[in-house]
């Protein structure tokens, strides 16, 4: 993995993009992102289902911004330490979840495991598509396979 660039200190855009600092982990960066985006998930304010989709869609279009701006300015493709897509791909798995802390953890799991991994057709958009876009779409793909997941999980046991 790439150092951490200064920058990410001094820069709130590659603060932003490095997942308020969680990526700048010496070890695991996406894991340490995925976690913050727990922590914020866990401080969101209830919102009904119009607001939070509302919501993925502005924070998966300012990830594509940040993303691909702060890749640009230290001239990293995907550095290791840019979370923000992580924070995303984790947000969507957690869309209509139910209430509880095991349904977080089964869904901040189910969202490592798919990013890690990486199946058909994410690893092959993470291999074609370039920039902002293509460092935030395997994230969402995963967020979407971890979000099936987690629904078919709730189906079967609630």
């Amino acid at each position: 993995m790439s150092k951490t660039p200064k920058s990410v200190w001094r820069n709130p855009v590659h603060f932003l993009a490095f997942g308020l600092g969680s990526g700048a982990a010496p070890w695991a960066p996406g894991t340490f992102g995925t976690a913050a985006a727990v922590l914020i998930y866990v401080l969101l304010p209830p919102m009904s289902v119009a607001v939070y989709l509302l919501f993925l869609a502005l924070t998966f279009a300012a990830g594509i911004w940040l993303c691909g701006r702060t890749a640009a300015d230290i001239g990293v493709h995907d550095h290791g330490g840019i979370v923000w897509d992580e924070f995303v791909g984790l947000w969507l798995t957690m869309l209509l979840a139910p209430p509880g802390l095991l349904w977080l953890a089964l869904g901040f799991l189910f969202f490592r495991v798919f990013d890690i991994v990486k199946p058909w057709p994410i690893a092959w958009c993470d291999k074609h598509v370039e920039g902002g876009l293509g460092i935030m779409i395997d994230d969402v793909l995963a967020g979407l396979m971890a979000l099936a997941c987690l629904q078919l999980v709730a189906a079967l046991v609630l």
